[in-house]
């Protein structure tokens, strides 16, 4: 069963998107990352979301970014369903792209957890075997982006419309907590995060490369068998005690929810949902409480 999200303005998450059944769907072709970056531009454009990294894995992506207007279901539903459909068209398929469960969402709870998942998102690669630097991953990433400062990501062929417009900016910015930090002293933060993660890698591995990336088949899966039932984090804190404060909120807001469903499911239509909640309250229009 999935529970319901807690959606609240100013949030920062690391989010995960996976596609069906692992497969090779994001392959970092120049198409792919084309169409990717594209679409994340746009998104952020349209619905107010601050990013601070990206990575698109050849199955997977991750994103750190802030929502400051509460709208990370509206983001994520547009943000998939056009890399999808223009995905799809891509590769002449037209089953499922994503995998059946929905996106995931970390809450990153203090301002070293964001720079930690800043990191670890842009060394997904390396830590991957795929290659030994993060910088050397080819696909969609901003790993060689400076804050603040904008690329161009033009319209690409084929798929869309003259309805989208002809360009977009992309944009990385700063993390919350940094905005008193000149960027390039975060920058560094960050870029010193990202080497301990090459540090470590295990050289007796062997490294995929860029090459071989590519040389998969499209529609192909990893050959590792994934470990079934793990449960899918939602706050990431280093410190012990605001981990345990943040999974007690979100316990509290569970259950504030669900006696709120057992009212409302009862008959209590005018049951006032917690602060948060996203169907009932943003798309349904019942009441809600104040945060």
């Amino acid at each position: 069963m999935t529970h319901p999200r807690c959606v609240l303005p100013g949030k920062t998450y690391l989010i995960t998107r996976r596609c069906s059944e692992r497969r090779f769907f994001l392959r970092p072709d120049e198409e792919v990352t084309h169409v990717f970056k594209y679409v994340l531009a746009r998104a952020c454009e349209m619905y107010g979301v601050e990013l601070h990294a990206f990575v698109a894995m050849s199955n997977h992506y991750h994103l750190v970014a802030t929502d400051p207007y509460g709208r990370l279901p509206d983001f994520e539903q547009y943000l998939n369903s056009q890399i999808a459909r223009a995905l799809n068209c891509h590769w002449g398929r037209e089953e499922s792209f994503w995998d059946p469960d929905s996106y995931n969402a970390v809450d990153l709870i203090e301002d070293d957890d964001v720079l930690d998942k800043i990191a670890y998102t842009l060394a997904n690669p390396v830590n991957a075997y795929l290659v030994t630097r993060a910088r050397q991953w080819e696909g969609a990433t901003s790993v060689r982006m400076s804050f603040d400062e904008d690329e161009l990501v033009v319209r690409p062929k084929g798929f869309f419309g003259k309805d989208m417009p002809q360009e977009v900016q992309l944009r990385i910015v700063p993390p919350p907590g940094s905005e008193q930090k000149p960027p390039e002293l975060v920058q560094r933060q960050i870029s010193n995060r990202v080497r301990a993660f090459e540090e470590q890698r295990d050289s007796s591995r062997i490294v995929l490369n860029m090459k071989r990336v590519r040389a998969q088949h499209w529609n192909a899966s990893p050959e590792t068998v994934e470990e079934r039932g793990r449960l899918k984090p939602k706050v990431a804190a280093r410190r012990k005690w605001a981990r345990i404060e943040a999974l007690q909120r979100c316990k509290e807001w569970l259950a504030s929810y669900y006696d709120a469903l057992a009212r409302f499911c009862a008959g209590e239509r005018g049951v006032e949902w917690p602060h948060g909640t996203w169907k009932m309250c943003v798309k349904l229009g019942c009441p809600c409480a104040t945060g």
